[in-house]
């Protein structure tokens, strides 16, 4: 999808700011922050004005989201020496929350933390605000500390990246993938279309060991692969036709997640629902169409991923 048609379909646009973009930032931070329940003592973002913005642009990567060509978000990321990035500052306009503003721009502030060698991003947040730690959470992050009364800090660590020149790597990457899965794992892939999702798929069913062919399920939004070793089934989801988390829902995979392995395309904003423990990929292409290469972002959200190494995923060539 283009610029001009993700504008039109209200889907956010992301940019990295300039110091001209100051007086913009303030106004998206003081509207946003003003929405909010008041808070005592109030929050740091009242103090600001263009003066304290500018400082920031000067020393902290400025992301803006835009919706319809108007700025509709915004947020900071500063970049440390112990390889943690921190985000201040996130911002929605309050008409503006419904379009997946603020995961857009936490995805891509991940991008830019990746781009800085960074390992990890944390913010801190309001105990007082109860549902945006709970967004936060189902967003990969955990409460890590306390810094007092009123302020948690929260953490997550950054996906890693696999750089994939080609169809058959991006099929050797869902091998390699295969041998860190088990029964009651759920997969959310997103990536538009031709990304290599399906592909993937086919190299997760040849490292299982399940039943094919494995093809886009998209006129019947899922099919179930058995497994031919007596292992976990693969239950292959498409939910690209589908328009709400109601409607995956409605195809009942609560029955089966316990006892397979579930991977749904398109699934992102609509699966995450499914579990509290997921791994998350996301599927880059190269700007270039006559350009095989992908970039695949891996995350694991949730106690079911703590400690598993997914940096065994990427070949030793590409090792970060």
């Amino acid at each position: 999808m283009t610029e001009q048609e993700g504008q039109a379909a209200g889907e956010p646009t992301l940019r990295i700011a300039g110091i001209g973009d100051a007086p913009s930032m303030l106004r998206i931070i003081r509207e946003a922050f003003s929405a909010r329940p008041s808070l005592d003592p109030p929050a740091d973002a009242f103090g600001d004005d263009l003066a304290a913005i500018a400082d920031r642009l000067a020393s902290q990567v400025g992301i803006i989201a835009s919706v319809g060509g108007r700025d509709a978000g915004c947020l900071f990321l500063s970049s440390h020496e112990d390889g943690v990035g921190m985000l201040h500052r996130v911002s929605v306009l309050p008409d503006q929350r419904q379009h997946g503003v603020a995961a857009e721009m936490v995805r891509a502030a991940a991008h830019v933390a990746l781009d800085l060698g960074l390992r990890r991003i944390r913010l801190i947040a309001r105990r007082e605000l109860p549902q945006m730690v709970a967004w936060w959470g189902k967003h990969g992050f955990t409460v890590v500390d306390e810094l007092d009364e009123h302020r948690y800090v929260l953490s997550t660590e950054l996906p890693v990246r696999v750089v994939v020149p080609t169809a058959d790597d991006m099929r050797l990457l869902g091998v390699r993938l295969a041998r860190l899965m088990r029964a009651g794992d759920l997969v959310v892939a997103s990536g538009e279309l031709g990304a290599g999702k399906t592909t993937l798929t086919q190299g997760l069913g040849e490292g299982l060991g399940v039943e094919g062919p494995i093809t886009s399920p998209t006129f019947v939004l899922s099919r179930i692969h058995p497994a031919r070793n007596g292992g976990p089934a693969l239950v292959h989801v498409d939910a690209y036709r589908l328009g709400s988390a109601a409607e995956l829902e409605d195809i009942d995979l609560d029955s089966s997640l316990a006892e397979t392995i579930t991977i749904v395309e398109w699934g992102e904003g609509l699966a995450e629902g499914l579990s509290d423990d997921r791994l998350e990929i996301e599927i880059d292409r190269s700007g270039d169409v006559a350009d095989d290469t992908r970039t695949v972002l891996l995350r694991g959200v949730g106690e079911r991923w703590q400690g598993v190494d997914l940096q065994a995923l990427v070949p030793d060539q590409e090792a970060l």
